[in-house]
């Protein structure tokens, strides 16, 4: 089979899973599970299969045109480099490792057929975005995904929490679509065509008429779709979706999706400095702010939620230096790490009964009642971390030396202040991160109170794959060496000054936030933890859904202020209540755009029933007086139409004399 072929059928087959579990899902409910896992599976070793057969040589590039336009052709394009070769496979890895723990999270959920179904599609859509050569094929992947998010963020539909956060995320991405869209038109007509090839030959040829126009208009899509700022407020509030979406979402699907997209047409955004420029401060805005959120969040999936928003601010850092084999290499990184944590904070929730870290905090021996969440979580936050030799280390420290590189003048892919801007506050954000990870880890596994609830082993489909996804956590970022031959040459070996710098600032946060939390903790009020134990056997999804809708405790009957043994509200100091809320920008956003459209819509509302209505009504009421008069006439007796004729002849005999006369 040729590996074109095989290519094809990656996308596919996920897909064909997707229909297949929705045809079936209530006539077969015992083909659900098979037809959840196998597709994504398959795909999975097809990917790593075609991954082999490129091994980082020469672009695969396949096409058949899809339609006559009568201009710009559309075409079912493949563009498969070394970058699609490696991102495909991560897609394959977390969505395999996402489907099988799902069939043991929600096992007990009705609408698990219908769950599973749309992360199939969820994953084909990515692996369509991944592969596609046509910018209106990768469209169709990349708007696909975001339906798929509205429903899966939404899978608790029962609480307002995930209808709310299932709708922002769909309105705040397409709210960066709409640009996207325009700027796809723009950089297609400057090309003549929508194929990749095409667009990157017409930029290097100088073709292209409006780079910083293009290059802009794309970038606000881009910022919707992987949570940058001004656009990245959606992602922390679709944490109301079930653990497993939000592993799927953060670490191998939307949100890399547009990485990914600036990494395969970097030279237009480098065709333009001051794009460059923009997305350097966008990277280094999105790092900072996410890493002081991060440290004050309560609820365990918002912290990972505000730490994927950090990365990806590294990942957009590196492309703003015009180094995409460090952002791939981070995307790649961060995929494994990223999974592994979501996945094991769904275990932890499952065995805690809350999402609260207020209320782990007062749990004793948690991390003896999870001991596969415990080490697998353990080695997933080193990484988070950047400590070596976890995989983070080397990513971080790809991203952090190509800053460097462009700081210094020794090279020109970018403007030397995109380099400085990137470098400075990515150095800072990693003493949040470690920061962050440190508070999370210490207050999750280190509690000191109540003996934690025992609900027994989990089930193995949810332990199993933490453990695999440990794996590339741990050593992943040693693929350093051979990785170059798939990116572009690139070498990413860590820089001496950018490692020793980035390790000793990680190193800070860690010692200064396990300082902080020994004073806090010494210094805390207990709070018993009441009925937490009363639920031993409740399922982890059914637990989580409690969760969102009571905003407490799931399992118990405890009303808690935020935690008095809280690092982060040490080290945040007065900052800790804006940070909580992500410096308001929620706020910030209703006012300048929310409250102009209600206003807008109530202004049109009240023309529409006082002006257009009252014209509507007055030309009704017109014939109806009418009909009412004539109506009127209408007695049923002869003798009045008799005498109505009769005084109707006279007055036309009158008026026939009056009219002769006058003649």
């Amino acid at each position: 089979m040729t590996t074109t072929t095989l290519a094809v059928l990656v996308p596919l087959l996920p897909f064909l899973g997707a229909a297949a579990g929705l045809l079936l899902g209530r006539t077969a409910p015992g083909f659900v599970r098979p037809l959840a896992v196998l597709p994504p599976l398959a795909s999975l070793v097809l990917a790593v299969t075609v991954a082999v057969r490129q091994g980082g040589g020469q672009a695969i590039d396949a096409h058949t045109e899809l339609t006559p336009t009568g201009s710009v052709p559309i075409e079912l394009a493949l563009h498969i480099d070394g970058f699609a070769a490696l991102v495909a496979v991560l897609v394959g890895v977390v969505a395999t490792c996402v489907q099988i723990y799902s069939t043991g999270y929600l096992r007990d959920d009705p609408r698990y057929p219908s769950y599973a179904a749309l992360v199939s599609l969820f994953t084909s859509a990515m692996l369509l975005v991944v592969y596609s050569g046509d910018l209106m094929v990768l469209l169709v992947g990349w708007e696909i995904m975001g339906i798929c998010s509205y429903f899966l963020v939404g899978h608790y539909w029962e609480t307002p929490e995930a209808r709310a956060a299932s709708l922002k995320a769909f309105l705040v991405t397409k709210l960066g679509d709409v640009p996207f869209l325009i700027g796809l038109f723009a950089l297609a007509t400057d090309a003549g065509s929508f194929r990749i090839t095409s667009v990157l030959g017409t930029v290097a040829s100088g073709g292209l008429h409006h780079p910083t126009l293009v290059a802009l208009l794309l970038l606000a899509g881009v910022a919707g779709k992987s949570a940058l700022f001004p656009l990245h407020t959606w992602l922390p509030d679709a944490m109301a979706g079930p653990t497993p979406v939000s592993a799927l979402i953060h670490a191998a699907t939307m949100v890399a999706a547009g990485i990914y997209f600036v990494a395969r047409l970097l030279p237009v955004f480098q065709a333009s400095s001051a794009a460059m420029i923009v997305l350097a401060v966008m990277a280094g805005v999105t790092m900072a702010g996410s890493g002081l959120a991060a440290l004050a969040q309560d609820d365990i999936k918002r912290v990972l939620a505000y730490s994927t928003i950090g990365q990806l601010g590294y990942m957009a850092g590196a492309l703003a230096v015009g180094d995409r084999g460090a952002a791939v290499f981070h995307l790649l990184a961060h995929g494994a790490f990223k999974a592994l944590l979501f996945l094991a904070a769904g275990v932890v929730i499952h065995a805690s009964g809350t999402n609260s870290l207020a209320v782990m905090s007062r749990m004793k021996g948690l991390r003896n009642r999870v001991p596969d969440a415990y080490w697998t979580m353990t080695v997933a936050l080193l990484a988070l971390a950047a400590i070596p030799p976890f995989s983070g280390f080397f990513s971080k420290e790809a991203v952090l030396g190509a800053a460097e590189h462009v700081a210094t003048g020794h090279t020109e892919h970018a403007p030397g202040a995109a380099g400085w801007i990137v470098l400075i506050t990515g150095l800072a954000t990693a003493v949040l991160t470690a920061a962050y990870a440190t508070r999370l880890w210490l207050l999750a596994f280190h509690g000191q109170g109540t003996e934690a609830p025992d609900h027994g082993r989990q089930p193995v489909t949810m332990t199993a794959v933490l453990w695999v996804l440990a794996v590339p956590s741990l050593a992943f970022g040693l693929a350093y060496g051979p990785l170059p031959d798939w990116f572009d040459g690139r070498d990413l070996t860590p820089v001496l000054t950018t490692s020793v710098l980035g390790t000793g600032l990680a190193l800070v946060g860690v010692i200064i936030t396990y300082g902080a939390w020994r004073h806090t903790t010494a210094m805390a009020l207990r709070v018993p933890l009441g009925a937490v134990a009363a639920h031993p056997d409740a399922d982890a999804g059914v637990v989580e859904a409690e969760a969102i809708a009571s905003h407490e405790p799931a399992f118990g009957d405890v009303a808690y202020a935020p935690d008095p043994a809280d690092p982060g509200r040490l080290l945040l100091g007065p900052l800790h209540r804006h940070a909580a809320v992500g410096f308001h920008l929620d706020a910030v956003y209703h006012a300048l755009f929310v409250r102009p459209v209600q206003a807008g819509a109530q202004l049109v509302r009240f023309l529409d029933r006082e002006v257009v209505d009252t014209y509507v009504r007055g030309a009704g009421a017109l014939p109806r007086w009418l009909g009412t008069a004539v109506r009127r006439a209408q007695t049923g007796n002869v003798q009045t139409y008799v005498s109505a004729l009769l005084a109707g002849t006279v007055v036309l005999v009158v008026a026939a004399v009056l009219v002769a006369t006058g003649a």
